[in-house]
């Protein structure tokens, strides 16, 4: 395997990574075919659209969220989740504070890199 995390990951003991204003990360595991990322929204805080080649799901863990998928928009809250397949427009506008689980199929390099990762197509929620 070229990328492979540790096989445990203590969240409590890691630094948040500022993603853009408003979002930072935990990347919590990963290896070539898989990544899973923990991302906190501050209200009002913008995943603009944008898209990638991998496939992605996300379970909101706390928070309550405006998501866009291919045009679609939907309100999620705690205990929902969304599935974007490859090179779909997708983005997000957090309306109250609150916690992602990205899971994204390959690994995000890009992520590794510390690239943002979120390279805009307009604006979130369009």
């Amino acid at each position: 395997m070229k990328y492979e995390g540790d096989r445990f990951t203590l969240s409590n003991t890691m630094d948040w990574e500022p993603v853009v204003p408003g979002l930072k990360r935990k990347i919590m595991g990963y290896n070539d075919e898989i990544m899973m990322v923990q991302v906190h929204f501050d209200t009002g805080g913008i995943g603009a659209n944008h898209q990638h080649v991998h496939s992605q799901t996300t379970y909101v863990v706390s928070g309550k969220f405006e998501v866009n998928i291919d045009g679609k928009k939907q309100v999620l809250i705690a205990g929902d989740g969304f599935f974007v397949a490859p090179h779909l427009d997708h983005g997000a506008i957090c309306l109250e504070e609150g916690v992602l689980i990205d899971v994204f199929s390959p690994v995000r390099e890009d992520f590794l890199e510390g690239i943002a990762g979120y390279a805009s197509t307009g604006k979130a929620g369009e």
